[in-house]
């Protein structure tokens, strides 16, 4: 299990630019280092990290937002263990910023942000 530190502000004023910090907890093994018995430790990389942003609904009446996508980024095996990606974002209305990881081995992972706009 991964585990990710989401670091950006609550609240923030329509059209104000917020910069979003995100931590993830992950070895990033890349595959050709050799553990104490000499056997090569399987590779284990985060490959890519997007972050989604989905507006919050004014009433249940009202049809649901497709996310609207607002970073990604590639990454590779030069990348150090608990990579930490810093991006900002233009806050317009209320909401939801869902940042998903995926990596080697076919795992999924997902955290979220609530951000209030006044």
């Amino acid at each position: 299990m991964v585990r990710a530190l989401i670091n950006g502000p609550n609240t923030a004023q329509r059209g104000q630019v917020i910069e979003l910090r995100v931590l993830i907890q992950h070895p990033m093994e890349t595959g050709y280092r050799r553990d104490s018995d000499g056997q090569t430790m399987p590779r284990n990389l985060i490959r890519s990290l997007r972050c989604q942003f989905v507006a919050t609904r004014a009433s249940a009446t009202q049809p649901a937002v497709a996310a609207q996508s607002v970073f990604e980024a590639k990454l590779h095996a030069a990348v150090s263990a608990n990579p930490l990606v810093a991006f900002h974002y233009r806050a317009q209305t209320g909401g939801r910023l869902v940042i998903e990881w995926r990596g080697d081995g076919g795992f999924v992972q997902q955290a979220t942000h609530e951000l209030t706009v006044t």
